[in-house]
C-alpha cells in the first residue's frame, strides 16, 4: 500500500514522500495516528499544494535543532547517585534522570531523544548521544559522581 508521510518518520521517510508499506501498519498505525495519508489522486493534488508549508516546516524544525545541539555541546549534567566499591552506581542512570537535569538547567529535550548505547553504571564521565533531528545530533557530557560529592566542573 502507497501512502504520503504527513510526518518524518524514523526508517521510513520524510514528511511529504510517498511509499511503500504494508497494508497493516498503515491502516492500524499511520493512518490513524495521521502520520500519513492514502496515496491516493485527492491526496497527491494536497501534497502539490502543500509542499513548500511542508518544506517550510521541516527547515525551522531542522533550524530549531541545530539551536538546541549548540546548547547541548556547552552544557554539563552531572548526577549524583550511591555507588560501591569499584566505582560501581547500585543501579543505572536513566534518560528519564538526564531529561530532568536538562530542564533543570532551562534546555527540554524529550528523553526519548537520548540515546544510551549501554546502560551508565559507574561513576565518571561519559558521553550521550541527543538525536534532537533526522539530520542532528548532539553530544551531550554526563558526569557521574558519588552522592554527598562536589564537583570542580559544572
Amino acid at each position: 500500500m502507497q501512502v504520503i508521510l504527513v510526518n518524518d518518520v524514523e526508517k521510513l521517510g520524510r514528511a511529504g514522500d510517498i511509499v511503500k508499506v504494508a497494508p497493516g501498519y498503515a491502516r492500524n498505525y499511520l493512518l490513524p495516528k495521521r502520520i500519513a495519508l492514502e496515496a491516493n489522486v485527492k491526496n497527491q493534488r494536497w501534497l502539490e499544494q502543500q509542499k513548500a508549508r511542508i518544506l517550510k516546516r521541516a527547515l525551522e524544525l531542522r533550524t530549531d535543532a541545530e539551536a538546541v545541539a549548540t546548547r547541548l555541546s556547552s552544557a554539563v549534567v552531572v548526577i549524583a547517585k550511591q555507588a560501591g566499591e569499584e566505582d560501581k552506581l547500585y543501579g543505572s542512570v536513566t534518560s528519564l534522570e538526564i531529561a530532568e537535569k536538562l530542564a533543570a538547567q532551562g534546555i527540554e529535550v524529550d528523553k526519548r531523544k537520548l540515546v544510551l548505547h549501554e546502560p551508565i553504571r559507574r561513576l565518571g564521565d561519559h558521553e550521550v548521544t541527543v538525536k534532537l533531528h533526522s539530520d542532528v545530533e548532539a553530544q551531550l557530557k554526563v558526569q557521574v559522581v558519588r552522592t554527598g560529592e562536589e564537583t570542580t566542573e559544572a
